[in-house]
């Protein structure tokens, strides 16, 4: 196995846990299934879960961490950033392909698969990183 086929069966390994904790309630500062999660917390929970990477615990900070790439370059398992807040990179969730993504959304909502061309998100859209493993794994 090459590595691209390597990461595309972690990315796709990546994106069908984290459809496991579909309905899981959001909660602010959340990182669990059990206690719910908020954006930022759910994905550094998939990636620490499946990959063994820890992420830094605000999107911001995730941004700031991964790699930027083109929007036309996504792949599942990649990172998807937006302005919910009225700042950049406010707002993470993890793109699963077919213009789609999975979150946590906000309080009252629960851990859920949006499309990204939905006028919402799309004019939120902040921008698209990938998670460099062995990059992460040197650090």
């Amino acid at each position: 196995m090459d590595k691209a086929d390597a990461m595309r069966e972690k990315a796709t390994g990546l994106v069908g846990h984290a459809m496991g904790f579909l309905g899981v309630p959001y909660r602010r500062g959340g990182e669990s299934a059990e206690g719910g999660f908020d954006c930022s917390g759910f994905v550094r929970a998939i990636y620490g879960q499946t990959v063994g990477l820890v992420l830094p615990r605000r999107a911001k900070e995730q941004a700031a961490a991964t790699l930027v790439i083109d929007k036309k370059d996504l792949q599942p398992g990649d990172l998807v950033f937006f302005n919910t807040m009225r700042r950049a990179f406010s707002h993470v969730g993890i793109y699963v392909g077919d213009g789609k993504f999975i979150h946590a959304p906000r309080p009252g909502a629960q851990v859920r698969v949006e499309n990204m061309a939905g006028r919402y998100w799309a004019t939120r859209f902040d921008g698209a990183r990938r998670v460099d493993a062995a990059e992460k794994a040197a650090e």
